[in-house]
């Protein structure tokens, strides 16, 4: 698929060739775990074992390459997965990482929990402000790790600013565009090195599916990348793959459908008056509104936002909610609202990265906008 075309018509097409066998428009699932061989390496398409390649995966990371401008796609079992192939493949003992002060809180505990105890150092930085970012490098500084936005604060950081930073550090700077989607947002074309992403969320985009996915333009990285994935083998399955690729092909119009009711949403919260602060790029008033608007195409569908009354209060709005379903997860075409604190960031707490007690995260989906403000309405009165 040419990259002259546009994005909505690379998401459908890119490694969905019709099947040669039936002319199916569809990719089949090859679920099957080895392949004959026409004598002793003599391999059909290059298939010999479905940890090292899958022709249903193979296709999903084409597509994956293509939507975010790689060269390499590899598809994993979920998003940490591929974070945990990313830091072997890129650290070895006594290496150090800048990791940002608002992060998911399953890559904190992977960073602080797992691979701290195999000699692998970490320190946090406020990535929206490269002059930190830069501060926190040290000798042994083998990658800068962002989220942007980030999650659960909606953080926004300078994609180009951090990949001169990365540049002069000799280092690696890895990108979780999860929240934004390659669709809003293509963080290699800005300088950075590896694009990771929880395919679980907007990409597969229907809460049916659990995977993850790397990304690189650098040919040796990928190479380099794929070694660790085969080795390791925390490979997504051949359905998981099919899953996520029928996800990606309305990507583009459910972000556009996400946008426009997260704003929504956040612009109502922000005029509430039992709501004291609210996180989001895309009000004018967010410190990141600017940049974000430069390197976004849209603001995407998280919202998050404190409420006066303190945890307690932000619990009892969970739990009224009625279209909005308390779940952990996000990116679903259903809307979604959570406790940071007590849920997806439980693992922060007493941590750089502890999350105010009195947040809310949404997940926007795609319902009826109107729907989705009398919901909040009701559940903060």
């Amino acid at each position: 698929m040419s990259d002259q075309h546009s994005f909505e018509t690379i998401a459908i097409h890119a490694g969905n060739t019709p099947d040669s066998l039936t002319g199916a428009v569809v990719p089949p699932i090859y679920q099957v775990s080895t392949y004959k061989q026409d004598g002793v390496g003599g391999l059909r398409g290059g298939y010999e074992y479905s940890r090292s390649a899958n022709p249903t995966r193979s296709a999903l990371e084409e597509n994956l390459a293509a939507l975010e401008g790689g060269r390499r796609g590899l598809a994993f079992a979920s998003g940490l997965a591929a974070e945990d192939c990313l830091l072997r493949t890129l650290l070895a003992p006594g290496d150090h990482v800048v990791i940002p002060n608002d992060a998911y809180g399953g890559t904190f505990r992977l960073f602080a929990k797992v691979v701290s105890r195999w000699g692998v150092e970490w320190s946090v930085a406020d990535t929206s402000d490269p002059a930190a970012v830069r501060a926190a490098l040290r000798p042994r500084t083998k990658a800068i790790w962002v989220e942007t936005p980030s999650n659960p604060l909606l953080g926004i950081s300078d994609i180009v600013a951090l990949a001169e930073v990365a540049r002069g550090a000799g280092a690696k700077l890895v990108v979780d565009n999860t929240f934004a989607s390659p669709y809003l947002q293509q963080p290699l074309a800005l300088g950075a090195d590896v694009v990771v992403h929880s395919t679980t969320k907007y990409m597969g985009g229907h809460s049916d599916v659990v995977g993850g996915a790397l990304i690189t333009a650098d040919d040796t990285l990928g190479d380099e990348l794929a070694y660790h994935q085969n080795a390791m083998g925390a490979i997504s399955g051949p359905f998981d793959a099919w899953l996520v690729l029928r996800g990606v092909k309305t990507l583009a119009v459910r972000m556009d459908r996400h946008s426009e009711n997260a704003t929504r949403v956040a612009e109502m919260l922000e005029r509430h008056p039992k709501v004291s602060k609210v996180y989001y790029p895309g009000l004018p008033d967010h410190p990141g509104h600017e940049i974000a608007a430069k390197q976004m195409k849209s603001f995407g569908g998280m919202v998050s936002f404190q409420v006066t009354g303190g945890e307690q209060a932000a619990i009892e709005v969970c739990g009224k909610a009625k279209v909005f379903t308390l779940g952990e997860s996000l990116g679903g075409v259903e809307s979604l609202i959570e406790h940071p604190g007590r849920m997806t960031h439980a693992s922060a707490a007493g941590s750089p990265l502890e999350v105010p007690d009195d947040l809310i995260r949404l997940s926007v989906g795609i319902e009826s906008g109107d729907d989705l403000l009398t919901d909040l309405q009701q559940a903060l009165a």
